[in-house]
């Protein structure tokens, strides 16, 4: 438990977001039953991320948020809280698949959680995973103690996690393979620039970033002008990779990142 688990993006316009997305990264989109404002995006036939539509009026952020697994979802808000953290939203019920709770750590930054069974036949961050995490905040060590109570990152059960500190980072790594990395910086919460403020980023894998970075730009988006903070350096490779940061048309920050070959 405590792995990264599922992505997830609030959109204002859903047709508009998968638009873009299958544009961008390659996603075929799959809405479900009766669930018309929520739909799965897919690379091939494997699902990668969810879309849900929020109405605008609602004043609901427009971003993508990483979900952790957890075994309990209510005893993981309750160390959410006891930890200094904030609990937004749930835990909410979303039957037959499980229980979702949003909440942001002590400095800020987004997360979610998650209980029950995810659709994804890969773990964020895996090494053929489409998709990889890091986090921007004041003090990567602090941050990770608190993750690390709040989602039991190192409880010595199945599954467990190695944490451990890489050239001025905390590297979360299971089984040697390191599935997400924690930065230190400097951090304003209201700040302009979307680097200073303490966030979960996703970062995508793509074959060519300099060619998604064009179809971002083509299809409504925008480039962030140094806003990948932390470099082009994977957490589970030496070599430098290409990576520039982005935003979608309605302002959701994402990076893409060179896969490497045959990972695409």
């Amino acid at each position: 438990m405590g792995a990264p688990c599922w992505l997830n993006l609030t959109a204002h316009d859903l047709d508009a977001a998968e638009r873009f997305y299958g544009a961008v990264l390659g996603w075929t989109f799959q809405r479900g039953g009766e669930e018309r404002e929520y739909s799965v995006g897919r690379l091939g036939e494997v699902p990668v991320a969810g879309i849900a539509a929020v109405a605008a009026e609602l004043s609901v952020g427009v971003a993508w948020t990483a979900f952790f697994a957890v075994d309990d979802a209510d005893e993981t808000v309750a160390r959410i809280r006891e930890r200094g953290g904030t609990v937004g939203v749930g835990p909410v019920a979303y039957p037959p698949h499980g229980r979702a709770a949003l909440a942001t750590d002590r400095e800020g930054a987004l997360f979610g959680v998650w209980e029950g069974r995810t659709q994804t036949r890969w773990h964020v961050g895996e090494h053929t995973a489409p998709a990889w995490l890091e986090l921007h905040t004041r003090d990567a060590f602090e941050a990770a103690v608190f993750y690390g109570e709040v989602l039991r990152w190192a409880d010595g059960g199945p599954g467990s996690f190695e944490v451990s500190y890489e050239q001025d980072k905390v590297v979360l790594r299971r089984e040697g393979e390191a599935v997400a990395r924690l930065n230190s910086g400097p951090v304003e919460a209201a700040s302009a620039q979307p680097q200073l403020r303490p966030r979960w980023l996703v970062r995508f894998r793509v074959p060519d970033p300099e060619a998604a970075a064009a179809a971002v730009v083509e299809h409504g988006g925008l480039i962030v002008p140094g806003g990948d903070w932390g470099g082009v350096r994977g957490p589970e490779v030496a070599g430098e990779r290409r990576a520039v940061a982005v935003r979608d048309p309605e302002g959701a920050l994402f990076t893409l990142e060179a896969a490497e070959d045959g990972k695409d």
